[in-house]
């Protein structure tokens, strides 16, 4: 593995973080769910500041990505991460770069005094699996996911 560096997003990374948003939905089969636009990532990420991104660089090259937000435990009283988006370009898989963002998504989540990092991943997808849990990252097999989106969640809010 080269040295990897890390740098955090700014506004003019929007369509970079778009590529690999759409990259990460070719790879999870769900190209037709990307409605994001840069429009949309410069108001939401850059403008209101509601979830942050981190590049991994390898020889001036971003080869992945995290984007990442807030949470709070009401368990723990305090804050945590979530992890909503955590991709590397399939040439720079299995060097040891998606466990290099990990560790400084770790470092983050410690660095601030927040009590977890969490982070969801497709049934299918037993190589991240099997990753995760050589971190010693523990399913979370009690619960269940719930969303309202689109006009469940519309006509739920009249």
């Amino acid at each position: 593995m080269a040295e990897v560096t890390f740098r955090v997003a700014t506004a003019d990374d929007s369509e970079l973080v778009l590529a690999f948003i759409k990259e990460l939905a070719k790879y999870e089969k769900l190209e037709n769910e990307v409605v994001a636009t840069k429009e949309l990532l410069d108001k939401w990420l850059f403008e209101e500041n509601k979830a942050e991104v981190i590049f991994a660089v390898v020889s001036g090259k971003e080869v992945g990505f995290a984007l990442f937000f807030s949470t709070f435990s009401t368990f723990l009283g305090r804050p945590g991460i979530h992890l909503e988006d955590l991709y590397v370009s399939p040439e720079y898989r299995g060097l040891g770069y998606g466990r290099a963002i990990l560790k400084k998504l770790s470092q983050i989540t410690v660095q601030r005094g927040y009590g977890r990092l969490e982070w969801w991943c497709l049934n299918w997808n037993q190589p991240s699996i099997d990753f995760y849990k050589s971190l010693g990252a523990q399913t979370m097999d009690a619960w269940t996911d719930y969303r309202l989106s689109g006009k469940e969640l519309e006509e739920l809010a009249k």
